[in-house]
């Protein structure tokens, strides 16, 4: 879809505040987010913010007539060009809106689309975008005459005669679509290679997860020293970015971070960043990262478990807490947290800021990923030199002899290093200690 609003285009931020919808979310705590979710667009300079309640949401129009007049006089004024309305605005609304205010209207998925848009990097993120927008799109072609002034004739070779415009343009986004499916394919054909390549790294994986802005990228830049793009702003990272790490026990991990999640994230885009989501499912480790200072933590925690039930993850993944941002808590809610996090299993207060807490959290993914090692005895035969110098280069062999025709290897190691063993070199335990 692409970026392509003007840079510096004055915007105004709606929340619709609608009795008759259920949502557990305090309202000012919506817009706040929404308002983040402008600030993550360039070029956008937000002139104003609103929570509009309503008792319900006008079929055509969203608003009432009044309040329609009252934010259009505020927009004139302003020199608005762009609304965001921080939620589900249907087509007919939106043409409607466009056409009272002069304004372009974005409703949240549309939004969200655009940020994706200009943040994906990766060939298969820019797929996955424009997959999710395609599909956007489909859903919001409406017809907007009731005669048949632009239905068009044809040969039979594209649709027929009679073939209405908004038939048209469906067929040609559903062509697209499966244009774009197979190019991701083929990408999803080589993420599956790269996979398979890092599964026979002896690595253990651990997958950074949380709601966007929780300091996840920060976290990986502290930890990797790596210069991956961090910035206080949502979706700040879309596609996952992988480095080893060796943690201070000296164990080598490989550390994922991966895309922020968000509540009420569209249907399209969980559809298509589904691939880029399952770098979790592979992960050995998830460490579910929290804005602890956020008023909505709780909640963002309960979404971030959800989307992670969604995706199918294993039950038997181990997870750890980061309760992260402790430097923006007063010394109160500090302690209050400290002492509630104490009392529960894998919870760790860390600040990405200052340090503070992350050398016990390494520690604590060190023990983790700290399987039980089993010991067996080796048969190696003279020729094979490349298994033997795998077993040392992994630190497992803890003694050798010489037979007359191989060597005696005793190894101590876990059941990952043996199943990647017997996978290289096709070589059976001879004995299990």
């Amino acid at each position: 879809m692409g970026n392509n609003l003007d840079t510096q285009t004055y915007a105004w931020v709606l929340h619709p505040d609608i009795k008759t919808d259920y949502s557990p979310r305090v309202a000012s705590d919506a817009l706040a987010e929404a308002l983040a979710l402008a600030h993550a667009l360039p070029g956008l300079r937000v002139m104003g913010e609103a929570v509009v309640r309503l008792p319900r949401a006008h079929p055509g129009k969203l608003f009432g007539k009044g309040k329609i007049e009252e934010l259009g006089e505020i927009f004139k004024e302003s020199e608005i060009e762009l609304v965001l309305v921080d939620g589900h605005v249907s087509p007919v609304q939106q043409r409607n809106l466009e056409k009272d205010w002069g304004v372009k209207i974005l409703d949240r998925t549309g939004l969200i689309l655009e940020i994706f848009s200009d943040r994906a990097r990766t060939r298969e993120g820019v797929l996955q975008v424009e997959m999710a927008a395609l599909s956007y799109q489909r859903t919001r072609l409406v017809r907007a005459w009731t005669h048949l002034e632009r239905q068009r004739g044809g040969l039979g070779f594209v649709g027929g005669p009679g073939e209405t415009q908004v038939e048209s343009d469906r067929r040609a986004i559903d062509i697209q679509l499966v244009r774009l499916q197979k190019q991701l394919d083929k990408v999803g054909i080589t993420r599956e290679l790269h996979r398979n390549a890092r599964a026979k790294v002896p690595y253990p994986i651990v997958a950074l997860v949380g709601y966007t802005n929780a300091g996840k990228s920060s976290m990986f830049n502290y930890m990797t020293g790596a210069e991956v793009f961090a910035k206080d702003m949502l979706f700040a990272t879309l596609d996952p970015t992988m480095r080893a790490v060796q943690l201070p026990s000296g164990m080598d991990v490989i550390l994922s971070d991966t895309v922020g999640f968000i509540s009420n994230l569209p249907t399209e885009l969980v559809a298509s960043f589904r691939a880029t989501l399952e770098e979790v499912t592979a992960a050995h480790l998830v460490v579910h990262v929290r804005d602890i200072a956020h008023p909505e933590t709780v909640a963002q925690a309960r979404d971030v478990e959800t989307i992670l039930e969604n995706l199918g993850l294993s039950q038997d993944i181990p997870r750890i807490e980061m309760w992260n941002k402790t430097d923006m808590l007063d010394a109160g809610a500090l302690e209050t947290l400290n002492n509630s996090s104490s009392r529960a299993e894998n919870v760790f207060m860390t600040s990405a800021l200052t340090g503070a807490g992350i050398p016990e959290f390494l520690e604590a993914i060190s023990k983790a990923l700290t399987p039980d090692k089993t010991t067996s005895e080796l048969l190696l035969a003279y020729s094979e030199g490349k298994a033997r110098a795998w077993l040392f280069e992994q630190g497992v062999v803890t003694s050798e002899r010489q037979t007359e025709d191989s060597f005696a290897v005793t190894v101590l190691w876990t059941a990952r290093q043996k199943k990647v063993f017997s996978d290289q070199h096709g070589l059976r335990v001879a004995l299990e200690l």
